[in-house]
Parts: C-alpha cells; structure tokens; sequence
C-alpha cells in the first residue's frame, strides 16, 4: 500500500513514518506540507491512501481533494474532533486524532484493505493508467462528499459542468459531461444524448419512443430519452 503524508507539521510527519514502519505492506512514497504539494505529488507518485491532515496553510484537507482529478483512498488525521465529523461526512475511510494511537492506525489501515479487498491489493499499484474514474470529491457550500461513480444512476450536463443525480441530493461536479465520458468505464455508461450520461446498472426497462428513439427508466432516477442517433448505437451495442 502506497501512502502519501500530507501534513504540515514536521513532528507529525516524523510520527506517522515511525508508526507506518511496523506495517510491512506498507510504502511511504512521500511527504507534502501544504495543499499545492500535496496535489503535486498525489499527480506524481500515485498513491493508495493518503494520510491527510485538515488544518494547513493556504487551505484544508478537503481544498487538496476537490483539486484531484480522482482522490485515492484517504484517513483523515487532525487535533480537533469537529473536523473529525466532517472528515466523516466526506465519507471518508476514517480518521485519526492527534496523537495518533498506533491502535487506531492499525484500524484504520485495515479498513482500507477491507474496502480494497484481496483482488485490488494484489495488482498494486491500485489503478493502472488510463483505468476507468471510480470517484470524484464534489463541494458545495460547507457540504462535500467523495462520491463513487458506480453508485451514480444518471448525470447531466449543465453547461461546462456536470450534476451527479444520487438519491436526495444533486451535487454540481466542476467537470464537463465530455470529459466523464471519457473517463468513465465505457462498459457501465453510456451517453445517451448530449444531456445525459447514463448508468447501464441502473436500466429497469427501456420503451419505444418518438420518432424511433429509445427511452430508459432508471432505477432510483427519471426516465431518459436517448437521442435517435444513440438510440441506434444503444441497439446495436446491445443487438437489440
């Protein structure tokens, strides 16, 4: 498990690599003091996890992941439990206040192997270039949250950004419609119409529709009218 440090104090960092060191499937790749070094070398060395402390200079912990493309895994680390509840609602793994207990860090690695599982720890290093996106971090307001892109039934373009239809809530993702087509895996979307960008897990029924077009209702969304160009891409795909 490749680990990024990402703290701006050097004691703390001092800290984790001594604790991280009883952990021999563990590798610290690096070390970041501030948000622009922290995104810098997440680009550059592609780690599995990050340890994140939240309190930095010239941002926080979340302004380092709304500025990544697709964040790996992350454990929070602070000094106050406040933002031990908002690293929670990042849905992230978990998080570790200082002083770190080397206990809790055993836990909260474990769990990363959990939510990994035995098939993705053997083919380190976690994604190959060019792999499908997984998840995206989306902000709004004081509100975030690390979303997982297989769980998303519909997106929607909204100009040069995209909206993420999950139950409850719509988040505005900074990305366009264009761009996650192509990050995405071809396999489980499929653009189906310059608006909407659909999630084939979540296809109930499909119905004829205007003009020889096709309509998918989605499971936990709304119905969508492909365009009648991708309506007859969409057949073809599935020999319809």
């Amino acid at each position: 498990m490749r680990v990024l440090i990402v703290d701006d104090e050097r004691l703390a960092r001092a800290e984790l690599r001594r604790l991280l060191a009883a952990f021999p499937d563990v590798e610290v790749v690096g070390e970041a003091t501030h948000v622009d070094d922290a995104c810098r070398q997440v680009e550059a060395q592609e780690p599995d996890l990050l340890l994140l402390d939240i309190q930095m200079p010239g941002g926080s912990g979340f302004d380092v992941l709304a500025r990544l493309d697709e964040p790996p895994d992350v454990i929070f680390t602070t000094a106050f439990d406040a933002h031990a509840v908002r690293a929670f609602s990042v849905n992230a793994l978990d998080y570790l206040l200082k002083p770190i207990e080397a206990e809790r860090l055993a836990e909260a690695l474990e769990r990363v192997r959990q939510r990994r599982g035995p098939t993705e720890r053997a083919s380190e290093p976690t994604r190959a270039s060019g792999a499908p996106l997984e998840r995206v971090f989306v902000k709004e307001g004081e509100r975030c949250w690390l979303v997982q892109l297989a769980q998303v039934p519909l997106i929607t373009s909204e100009g040069n950004y995209s909206r993420l239809h999950l139950a409850g809530h719509q988040p505005l993702l900074l990305r366009s419609l264009s761009y996650l087509e192509e990050k995405l895996d071809p396999s489980r979307f499929f653009r189906a119409s310059r608006q909407h960008l659909i999630n084939l897990d979540f296809v109930e029924t499909l119905e004829p529709g205007p003009g020889g077009t096709l309509v998918a209702r989605l499971r936990q969304g709304p119905e969508v009218e492909m365009s009648r160009r991708q309506s007859q891409r969409f057949r073809e795909r599935m020999s319809l």
